[in-house]
């Protein structure tokens, strides 16, 4: 028998450990080579503005023309606006403004809800996409730019959507869909009617254009375009636009009801003074 001295033994013993760590580092059971799971990238959007603070007094005196003529205390608590029951205001955040005129009481609201995705495997602006899919969807309204999976049944909410809760674990936008899904779009968008506000007049009012997609707003935007139901005496006609900015969607809904039934909102100009805010907002939310 071979004499091997302690020392060479001891060596020996010591790379025999070494190779067999190595080999159990790169053999069968290694996991090298496996794909890593990349968590997707959050959304751009942290926080929410001020909603009652969102829309500028200006452009509140030019949406709401009966408020410039109130003294000054009643101007100021129309131009404050009433903030949204929600629950979370790191979420979904919104706020409203009425105003009575002689001739008719025009009303505004906007709403902001911030999408976060709990899903790693989807990013928060995939997510924001789903749910503003749902809305378009509700609107009947489709677009080849979103790809969101269809609203499931019993997913509506009622109008009031910015007082739901979002304080649960789950994702909220699971079961959100837009108010504006509330009524059927008009197939033409007209405000239908034969005057042009004065009572007596048979001038045709300014014809709204329809329902449609929206270019140029944000990432995705749609306009709904809502005159009155068929068969109720009033002439209300409101106007929403819906655009989702990474993950955030964002709701401006603009409305007039004359005073007199003889009387046709200018749906035209409803739709015109809606995207102008609209686009308004989505410049603040870039800056």
């Amino acid at each position: 028998m071979a004499y091997v001295p302690g020392v060479a033994l001891l060596a020996a013993l010591v790379v025999g450990c070494s190779a067999g760590a190595d080999g159990n580092a790169n053999g069968t059971d290694s996991k090298a080579g496996s794909p890593t799971v990349t968590p997707a990238p959050p959304g751009k959007y942290l926080t929410l503005p001020a909603p009652c603070r969102a829309v500028p007094r200006s452009t509140l005196k030019d949406l709401l023309p009966g408020a410039a003529e109130l003294l000054a205390d009643q101007q100021d608590k129309v131009f404050r606006g009433s903030a949204a029951v929600t629950y979370d205001t790191d979420r979904k955040v919104g706020c409203s403004w009425k105003s009575d005129a002689p001739n008719a009481t025009r009303s505004l609201s906007v709403d902001f809800e911030r999408v976060v995705s709990y899903d790693p495997a989807v990013s928060d602006d995939d997510r924001a996409d789903t749910v503003y899919a749902k809305k378009e969807k509700a609107a009947g309204l489709s677009s080849s730019a979103t790809t969101g999976p269809p609203a499931e049944k019993g997913e509506e909410s009622e109008e009031s959507e910015t007082s739901e809760g979002s304080g649960k674990a789950e994702d909220p936008a699971d079961t959100d869909a837009d108010a504006t899904g509330s009524a059927e779009p008009s197939p033409s968008g007209s405000s239908g009617g034969s005057t042009d506000g004065t009572p007596g007049s048979s001038s045709s009012p300014e014809e709204a254009l329809p329902s449609r997609i929206l270019d140029n707003l944000g990432d995705a935007a749609f306009l709904q375009d809502l005159p009155k139901q068929a068969g109720s005496p009033a002439q209300h006609h409101t106007v929403s636009v819906v655009f989702r900015t990474s993950n955030v969607v964002v709701t401006v809904r603009y409305a007039e009801q004359p005073a007199l039934i003889t009387q046709v909102p200018d749906g035209r100009e409803l739709q015109e003074k809606a995207q102008a805010l609209a686009r308004k907002l989505a410049e603040t939310l870039s800056e």
